[in-house]
């Protein structure tokens, strides 16, 4: 369900509430899943996010989001943290991650591999390369589905 009006409006409305609220807007979508619409908002911070700021958060943008009534149909509103796992979804993210472990799922093989454990090297437009096991590895973008953080490899 892509509709980046939609999710330019949203972003445009939750940011400055997340950030008065002391937090980082790491993220948001609007997606269906389970055949229900779903406006989910992770936020973060140095000093990571307990489930109380979720939830002061959400009520704040759920005040706005009444008023200004972005959204036509049914929806459920979902704040979080991104997690220790995160998705790493946009150039900063990459950027702020070099040097961490990361898994980077693909959506077809390289070198017989669809997944890929390794610690994050660099990316550019064309290519994310991680090194694994004493190795560098050059994965091409166009065959990445996700990239995110992984604190157990």
């Amino acid at each position: 369900m892509k509709n980046n009006g939609l999710i330019e409006k949203l972003n445009k409305l939750a940011l400055p509430i997340v950030e008065s609220n002391g937090f980082e807007l790491y993220y948001l979508e609007y997606v269906k899943e389970a055949g229900q619409n779903i406006f989910r908002i992770y936020i973060d911070s140095d000093n990571g996010v307990a489930l109380d700021s979720c939830v002061k958060v959400s009520r704040a943008i759920s005040d706005v989001l009444d008023v200004e009534d972005p959204i036509s149909e049914e929806y459920n509103l979902e704040v979080s943290s991104p997690g220790v796992f995160r998705t790493l979804y946009t150039e900063k993210h990459l950027s702020r991650y070099i040097d961490n472990p990361v898994l980077v799922n693909l959506n077809s093989l390289v070198d017989g591999k669809k997944k890929y454990d390794g610690i994050l090297k660099s990316f550019d437009e064309e290519n994310i390369v991680l090194s694994v096991e004493s190795s560098e590895v050059v994965l091409p973008r166009s065959k990445v589905s996700a990239v995110s953080l992984n604190p157990s490899l």
